[in-house]
């Protein structure tokens, strides 16, 4: 029996990549690596710094002693100078020179941009990946009819491919967020305990251009082409507010995604996938319930409340910085990421297995179209030389009494067949069939959802070509 609390964002939910991302692991592993980027810097700008201590520091960049640096955290209450103190008890003669001019902002700040890059490019992948698989479903279902609600009432007919296009453009509006963060992402760089690079000054004698250059090394060294012009200690915290609202706005798409599949699920006209030996009740065993769905929106709940935290924290900064951000950050950081990659899996299952009821979606649309058709068979009527009034007045009589015997009654629409008894309209049983054909009450649905896919999807699925098929693990 396990005695202590586990997030279940690990233990059940979230992928491993994911989870490794947000890792100690890597976090140290970066904290050294940006520790010899800073290390090779000065010396290519002349600090007397050998290459002896940078090979040292290269050869234990990944041995790290983490039991050396834990009993030195215990004594020293300082994560960061208790991890210089370890890697300087491998480097004996690198040891002078760790850390050399830095706060530990430039560690800790830097690195927490290079996991939120690294993470974001993870939610990249998979989210193009969720589209992929959309497309596939939308254009195999692009001509079938189904029933189109507007306020969860009836409505005119769509189809069951035109509604994924929906699903679909809210997730590129999603990803655009996503890649214009990328596309313009800076690291903190090398700026000193406020933002001014004073000790970085006294390094150099005063020389400013070395200090504006060593920034732009180490930037590069690490991967990234720029950082940001001006900060106090930390990089501005308001980048984490909108790097938490585009997890939020990708979360409000999947879980509106969720609901329609509950929905659908309800009308069991469509239903996410249902294993085999899956238990959907431990009361009722015929049911099967959408706990895939379901889980991720409860899990889309979760994200939509994070950026307000990240926004109070970027509000309440005081002047070039303050330490209540960073037990904040811990948390709701990579708890978005872990739960928007769990929110991801999700969708990745549902959409690679969803299951198309189409006799169940022709059934609803047979029970719903004659009253949709009444206009159109009025019109033609019409054509043919009929009082529109008297018609008009024929079909409303017809309706009210199809609806009571539905509604009343719980017998089948059969307005249809009252009006074919109703020689006011001068059509015959045949022609009056082929006039209320589903297909031609869809509109453009079929060609938009081609279109769509031709002019939006394609494109970008060329673009993403050697990265698209990430798989849903659903582990529970």
């Amino acid at each position: 029996m396990k005695d202590v609390y586990e997030n279940p964002l690990i233990t059940r939910y979230a992928s491993k990549s994911m989870a490794q991302a947000f890792s100690d692991d890597k976090k140290f592993r970066t904290w050294r690596k940006l520790w010899i980027a800073l290390a090779q810097a000065e010396q290519k700008l002349g600090l007397d710094i050998s290459n002896e201590q940078i090979a040292q520091l290269i050869e234990y960049q990944d041995d790290i002693n983490y039991d050396v640096a834990l009993e030195r955290e215990k004594k020293v209450r300082h994560d960061v100078m208790s991890h210089v103190y370890a890697y300087g008890v491998q480097c004996k003669k690198a040891k002078p020179i760790i850390h050399l001019g830095a706060t530990s902002c430039f560690v800790g700040d830097n690195t927490d941009l290079i996991v939120i890059y690294d993470a974001l490019k993870l939610v990249e992948v998979k989210l193009v990946s969720v589209i992929a698989n959309l497309s596939h479903f939308a254009l195999q279902f692009k001509d079938m009819p189904t029933l189109g609600f507007t306020h969860y009432q009836p409505a005119q007919l769509t189809t069951v491919g035109k509604r994924a296009t929906l699903w679909m453009q809210d997730l590129l509006m999603d990803l655009v967020a996503i890649r214009d963060i990328l596309k313009d992402f800076k690291l903190r760089g090398v700026k000193g305990t406020t933002g001014t690079g004073a000790s970085f000054v006294s390094l150099f004698d005063g020389d400013a251009d070395k200090v504006k250059k060593l920034d732009e090394l180490v930037c590069k060294a690490m991967g990234f082409n720029s950082s940001y012009a001006v900060t106090g200690q930390t990089y501005p915290r308001k980048f984490d507010t909108i790097v938490l609202n585009a997890l939020s706005l990708l979360a409000q798409s999947a879980y509106k995604f969720s609901n329609d599949i509950r929905l659908l699920q309800n009308l069991k006209e469509i239903e996410e996938p249902f294993n085999k030996k899956q238990i959907g009740s431990s009361a009722m065993a015929y049911k099967r319930n959408p706990m895939r769905s379901e889980r991720m929106g409860a899990l889309c709940r979760f994200v939509l409340c994070m950026p307000m935290s990240a926004a109070v924290t970027a509000s309440t900064q005081w002047f070039e910085r303050t330490l209540d951000d960073s037990a904040n950050k811990r948390l709701i950081v990579p708890q978005s990421f872990l739960a928007i990659d769990a929110i991801l899996n999700l969708y990745l299952n549902i959409t690679s297995g969803m299951v198309v009821y189409e006799n169940v979606i022709k059934k609803h649309v047979n029970e719903e179209l004659p009253f949709m058709a009444t206009e159109t068979i009025m019109m033609e009527a019409v054509k043919r030389g009929g009082d529109r009034q008297e018609l008009h007045e024929r079909i409303r009589e017809h309706s009210m009494a199809a609806g009571a015997r539905v509604k009343m009654h719980g017998q089948s629409n059969n307005l249809i067949y009252l009006i074919k008894q109703d020689k006011s309209f001068g059509i015959s049983d045949k022609e009056i069939d082929k006039l209320i054909d589903p297909v031609k009450f869809t509109g453009c649905a079929s060609e938009q959802t081609k279109d769509f896919i031709d002019t939006q999807i394609k494109p970008l699925l060329r673009e993403y070509a050697d990265v698209i098929g990430a798989k849903g693990d659903v582990l529970v």
